[in-house]
């Protein structure tokens, strides 16, 4: 029996998702997803065939070593784990290990993956049927995006959904975006049209550092995710690992006059809308901007703004 909708997410079974790529500046919001993975008990459920999606000049796969010594290579895809408790017998999944410590909850699923290349309607396909076929009652997908920010103010985020119920209930907004999306999009859209509700969380990446991973972005899209499941994800390293991003930027602007009077810009910015009404607006219109650019993490680099003669 399915719980009423605006218990779905603290109470029932639901997806998290994040994806490699155009939404994941920084690596927030992979790394965040990765942290929730690791503290549950999950077995995989679902592998994609990548040779259906992905173009291998764009996603090329990697070499790496793994504990053994033995050389392998690791070829970009998508993978859903589910409660091991759920997928025993099934012959879908081995047993998992229980990590420790962990989350406190036993009916959450993970999606990791890389955003395809093509044929993107079949490949949300595929997972919307996978999570129908888990009785998933809510999604939650977490992105990332470059925006002008300063690294040294709190990470904004922008939490939305499409349901008025949900809305209401978990404090979100609705997002007014109209333009180009990513596969988050396209993966929200499928599952709403099966009565599957979605949440859409996005954080936003100082862009001066969009070649580096962002901690402090991921520990921001975790605070948010904890809020709308109601869970606490155990952090492990990941605030140290936040403070020592914020000191080695700041290092970096020491030793920079014009990337610091722009980090300086940035600040007077964001402290004139740091109220929370005021910054949620904001963040809404920096992730239409962004979006609209079209340009994600991996479709070109952008120069540092603080360089001589921009």
């Amino acid at each position: 029996m399915r719980l009423a909708q605006t218990k779905r997410f603290q109470r029932g079974r639901v997806l998290v998702v994040a994806f490699e790529g155009w939404n994941d500046a920084g690596e927030a919001a992979t790394n965040a997803v990765r942290m929730v993975r690791d503290a549950l008990p999950l077995s995989p459920i679902l592998e994609i065939d990548p040779e259906l999606y992905m173009d291998y000049q764009f996603n090329r796969p990697t070499v790496g070593v793994d504990e053994h010594g033995v050389k392998g290579l690791t070829w970009p895809g998508a993978t859903m784990w589910g409660p091991a408790k759920r997928v025993r017998g099934r012959g879908l999944a081995v047993e998992a290990t229980d990590p420790d410590p962990r989350i406190d909850r036993d009916n959450l699923y993970v999606l990791l993956g890389t955003e395809p290349s093509r044929s993107w309607r079949a490949f949300v396909a595929e997972i919307v049927d996978a999570a129908l076929v888990a009785d998933v009652e809510g999604i939650v997908t977490l992105g990332a995006m470059l925006a002008d920010v300063p690294h040294t103010r709190p990470i904004s985020t922008f939490a939305s959904s499409e349901d008025a119920e949900i809305r209401t209930d978990l404090d979100l907004e609705r997002s007014n975006y109209e333009g180009p999306v990513g596969i988050l999009s396209v993966i929200q859209d499928a599952a709403a049209r099966v009565g599957i509700p979605t949440v859409s969380i996005w954080a936003s990446v100082p862009h001066y550092v969009h070649n580096a991973p962002s901690p402090k972005a991921t520990l921001a899209l975790i605070e948010r995710l904890e809020s709308v499941l109601d869970v606490a994800v155990p952090r492990g390293d990941l605030e140290d690992e936040a403070e020592a991003w914020e000191s080695g930027i700041d290092a970096l602007a020491n030793e920079d006059e014009d990337m610091a009077a722009y980090i300086e810009q940035l600040e007077k910015a964001r402290d004139t809308v740091d109220s929370p009404e005021a910054s949620g607006e904001a963040i809404a219109r920096e992730f239409e901007r962004y979006l609209r650019r079209g340009e994600g993490p991996g479709r070109g680099e952008q120069p540092p703004p603080w360089r001589p003669g921009d």
